[in-house]
């Protein structure tokens, strides 16, 4: 079993909407299906009020192994136009809406996000700390929705490590936690960490040429390594430049094995595990 604890099946490039990247074609069944035919089950994590609706209309749909993350993310608090991957959109300004967002709860609902701090995608021609003000003020309130629903908070950072250390500190001391993506120095991980909170690992790790990663990922208790894909994004070898799927997720699980110099089978089973237990996800024992 493997568990892809960061995905966007939600998302339109798996819809007809945004469709196939080779078809045109809604394929979104399909990924599903084929990730769930390997033993691949996923967490899609939303990141407007839209997206968080799909990732639970998924859930819904697929009631074992198919699981709901609900959120805003950061980049989605202000107005502009984004880059990523050589993917642009423009998206619109929202803020996290505790009553629309309850609405959105269900039993397959396991966490609050992808929310947190990015300095990185700062639109041009605002003032810098008006944007990060207003971050901090969404993420904040998606923090005490955590807390008051006891989810597990799903935190993106992007050149953002230090303030979001103090703001997890002041805000969500002791309570549980992915940092999603991380790509820091082992240095800023064992703070996270010593701080009781989980790495999740993606394809990043496959293509890092810094050896930072590895560094962190070779370090790092096992038992707070998440694995994940962020599809459709960060697609790792041997399908770089096409769509990511939560099937690859086996890619992230060998390239760790290799780090840590373990069998891929044992890697497997134990972020599986870190991942029931974080998630307080529940695996049927069948006859």
């Amino acid at each position: 079993m493997l568990i892809d604890t960061h995905t966007h099946v939600n998302f339109a490039s798996f819809s007809a909407k945004g469709g196939s990247a080779s078809s045109g074609k809604n394929d979104q069944d399909e990924v599903i299906k084929r990730a769930l035919d390997e033993g691949t089950w996923m967490i899609n994590v939303g990141t407007q009020i839209d997206t968080s609706k799909s990732a639970v209309d998924l859930a819904n749909k697929y009631p074992e192994g198919v699981f709901a993350a609900i959120g805003l993310h950061p980049i989605h608090t202000w107005q502009q136009i984004l880059d990523e991957e050589e993917i642009r959109f423009k998206t619109r300004e929202e803020i996290f809406d505790e009553k629309s967002y309850t609405k959105l709860l269900y039993r397959n609902v396991v966490g609050v996000g992808e929310c947190g701090l990015d300095y990185f995608r700062i639109p041009e021609g605002v003032d810098k700390q008006t944007v990060i003000s207003k971050q901090k003020t969404e993420f904040i309130k998606q923090i005490q929705f955590a807390k008051k629903h006891k989810l597990v908070l799903i935190v993106h950072c992007r050149d953002a490590y230090e303030d979001l250390l103090k703001l997890l500190k002041a805000e969500y001391a002791g309570l549980p936690a992915v940092i999603h993506s991380f790509t820091d120095t082992w240095e800023t991980a064992k703070k996270f960490l010593d701080s009781g909170y989980y790495l999740g690992i993606n394809g990043i790790l496959t293509f890092d040429k810094t050896g930072r990663l590895a560094e962190v990922v070779k370090n790092a208790p096992f038992d707070r390594i998440l694995t994940e894909t962020d599809a459709p994004y960060l697609t790792p070898p041997p399908f770089r430049g096409k769509r990511n799927e939560p099937s690859y997720v086996r890619y992230v699980a060998l390239k760790i094995a290799e780090i840590k110099g373990m069998d891929t089978e044992e890697v497997m089973r134990q972020t599986f595990g870190n991942a029931c237990a974080l998630f307080g996800i529940k695996v049927e024992k069948r006859a």
